[in-house]
């Protein structure tokens, strides 16, 4: 059953997904490719989380920070890729009114953590090379995890008023959702009432999140450039860059990635072009950063080198 009739109009109760194409031979290869990234995705943050928990070299405020952007990224990932790879193999993919709603909420809140804690790993950059001395007392274990409630807290911000703004919504027919999962945009097209309070309410919390957080981070960067500049060794200056170039690289993606979607004007991209974007901003951001991290920090790798080490001795 697709929708209720309610007087003359008639409330939808699932949405149809229409995926990325309609290409049989296409949808084979997306499907492989994607599910490989995805198997990819998982081992890789989870592989993250696993040595930094193992690992007595790691435990340190930055890498508790990226163990958790890992789960984020393990997660956020998750709400929408094996719905996506079903997109692949049917025919015809439905999502309950409630799936949707879950989904949507999911995504943005995930979202938000990943904004907040890119932010946190910024600000703990800017201690560790700006304010070394100071570093052991303003990032103690209790400022770690008063900035992760922080975290969630906005995560859960940004997800109610999403999940507010759907819940408000009224859906008609037709119920196809013209994406590979319930992006807020086009649900707001299929939408049969006013939309526009709702509209500026998620872009207004959604937004808030996105300049708060870019600000924390060039702020926290401007002051470590500063710093560097001033470093009389090129050793050092050296060091404070390397500890930070993976942390730059993640930024520079994932906000590079949501500048497209979320700020520029609709007319300069088709929705076709909206779902690659979308694609690159939730599936395959999520598996490159593990990579970045493992292969540009040393720690890390020096850590992984350690483990292998003894499991092979061991064995």
């Amino acid at each position: 059953m697709d929708s209720l009739v309610d007087g003359n109009r008639t409330a939808v109760t699932e949405f149809i997904l229409l995926g990325l194409t309609d290409d049989a031979v296409l949808r084979v290869i997306l499907f492989m490719v994607i599910l490989c990234i995805y198997l990819v995705t998982i081992s890789g943050n989870l592989s993250t989380i696993i040595l930094i928990r193992v690992s007595s070299q790691l435990h340190h405020p930055m890498y508790f920070f990226l163990s958790h952007l890992a789960f984020a990224d393990m997660v956020f990932s998750s709400t929408v890729t094996p719905n996506m790879l079903v997109n692949f193999l049917v025919e015809r993919n439905t999502i309950s009114y409630l799936g949707c709603a879950i989904q949507l909420g999911s995504a943005v809140f995930f979202g938000a953590v990943e904004c907040f804690l890119l932010a946190a790993m910024a600000y703990d950059r800017f201690v560790a090379i700006c304010n070394p001395l100071l570093y052991s007392t303003k990032m103690s274990t209790q400022a770690c995890v008063q900035l992760l409630v922080v975290t969630y807290t906005a995560g859960c911000f940004n997800a109610s008023s999403y999940s507010f703004s759907f819940f408000s919504l009224l859906f008609c027919e037709p119920n196809t959702v013209n994406h590979f999962f319930c992006d807020f945009a086009p649900l707001v097209e299929l939408s049969c009432g006013d939309v526009n309070i709702f509209t500026v309410v998620s872009s207004f919390t959604s937004g808030s999140i996105i300049v708060f957080t870019m600000i924390v981070i060039t702020v926290s960067y401007i002051y470590i450039l500063i710093t560097v500049l001033k470093m009389h060794t090129s050793d050092g200056s050296h060091k404070a860059i390397s500890t930070c170039t993976s942390h730059l690289i993640a930024v520079t993606l994932f906000y590079g990635t949501i500048m497209f979607i979320y700020v520029m004007p609709k007319s300069f991209f088709s929705t076709d072009q909206n779902k690659v974007i979308s694609v690159f901003y939730m599936v395959v951001i999520p598996m490159l950063n593990p990579l970045i991290y493992s292969l540009r920090n040393n720690e890390i790798k020096g850590a992984l080198k350690r483990k292998l080490g003894r499991k092979i001795l061991s064995s």
